[in-house]
């Protein structure tokens, strides 16, 4: 419906407008897919917001792979952190009184910082998640 009525041409208008370099329209589309990512499934964010982005990856020259592999590990880092922390609530709910919050949000901590490494070295060396696609179906062109 939202793309139907037209707000896909406006938020695209809109973030056309700001004039970003591509490191910069990659920084907020993942902040968005961040703070979407505490009260939304994955699934909601890449049915209706990730087609809102994907048709700019061609304005700003990215990889759509490089954005899937970018979307999907920030998805992960959003699942892991508060206030939301969807699979530390899954884990308590299966636990139940076995364990507390605040033990799983401590056990989470080395590996959302290993997934936030992991993508801060993905920004520096795109071709860590674009060797293999390359290796497979050659250099993406636009």
């Amino acid at each position: 419906m939202f793309s139907y009525l037209g707000g896909h041409d406006v938020i695209e208008a809109w973030v056309l407008s700001m004039e970003l370099a591509p490191w910069q329209f990659l920084v907020m589309v993942q902040a968005i897919i961040f703070l979407l990512g505490w009260p939304l499934e994955w699934s909601e964010i890449l049915i209706i917001f990730v087609p809102i982005f994907l048709p700019m990856l061609v304005v700003f020259d990215v990889n759509p792979y490089f954005f899937a592999m970018l979307v999907a590990l920030n998805l992960q880092t959003s699942f892991l952190t508060p206030p939301m922390a969807m699979s530390a609530f899954y884990l308590k709910g299966v636990l139940k009184g076995q364990i507390e919050l605040m033990e799983i949000f401590a056990g989470i901590l080395p590996y959302l910082a290993i997934v936030i490494f992991s993508m801060f070295l993905m920004y520096m060396f795109p071709g860590i998640a674009l060797w293999f696609p390359d290796y497979l179906f050659g250099p993406y062109i636009p």
